[in-house]
């Protein structure tokens, strides 16, 4: 699986274009805006967009996803429905940050946890990780060893938790509990910022690293 990271929206959002290089079919994942860079992208290497793909309902990463949806007559897949409140607020959202318009939007197909989403001949496992917001999910390729993680985990951080419905303790065990078991080769892309490694952040990441998961736990020396 190929993966194109387009920085969209004032909060130079990752809204990503991935395809399989043997159909050349792809998704854009987290259409928060500036849809024609986003689709110059798709142009520029040959792909046809067949769906989209939403890791969380946040204004940066979903602002534009009706009218992504509306101009290429593509499914929505995503996020988990628990996500709902944040669909239903992206007018209002778009407003308060002086974002251009942003419309509400019904998926196509909401995603829980287990669940599988195809682009072209790839499968990417669907992995809920609430924290962020509740109805985050994560898609990751098993062969490609990519992930798309959207805000639940950034190089040498951690998706913020104040923000309404939020859970620090919820993100920090679907990252360790969840994530880590993938394999410490993954190379995830976040929402924000550049690439990292599962092993990496599993080193490194004062949140989330073994080390400081084990002194929190009390295990510590």
């Amino acid at each position: 699986m190929k993966v194109a990271i387009n920085p969209v929206t004032p909060f130079a959002q990752n809204s990503c274009v991935i395809w399989c290089e043997k159909t050349m079919r792809g998704a854009v994942t987290d259409p928060g805006g500036d849809l024609d860079k986003i689709l110059a992208v798709a142009e520029e290497n040959g792909v046809t967009i067949e769906k989209i793909l939403i890791t969380h309902a946040h204004l940066d990463h979903a602002g534009a996803t009706a009218d992504l949806a509306e101009k290429l007559n593509v499914p929505i897949e995503g996020p988990h429905r628990r996500d709902q409140f944040l669909i239903d607020a992206l007018p209002k959202s778009a407003e308060r940050y002086r974002f251009p318009e942003a419309r509400t939007f019904v998926p196509t197909r909401w995603l829980e946890d287990g669940d599988t989403v195809t682009v072209g001949e790839e499968v990417l496992d669907v992995v809920h990780c609430p924290g962020h917001t509740p109805g985050h999910v994560v898609f990751i390729s098993r062969t490609s060893r990519i992930a798309i993680v959207g805000d639940v985990l950034f190089q040498g951080s951690i998706g913020r938790t104040d923000l309404p419905q939020g859970n620090y303790g919820h993100l920090i065990d679907a990252i360790t509990n969840k994530l880590w078991a993938f394999g410490d080769d993954i190379t995830f892309v976040p929402g924000h910022g550049g690439t990292s490694t599962f092993g990496n952040e599993r080193k490194w990441n004062p949140f989330v690293s073994d080390f400081a998961i084990s002194m929190n736990s009390g295990q510590g020396v």
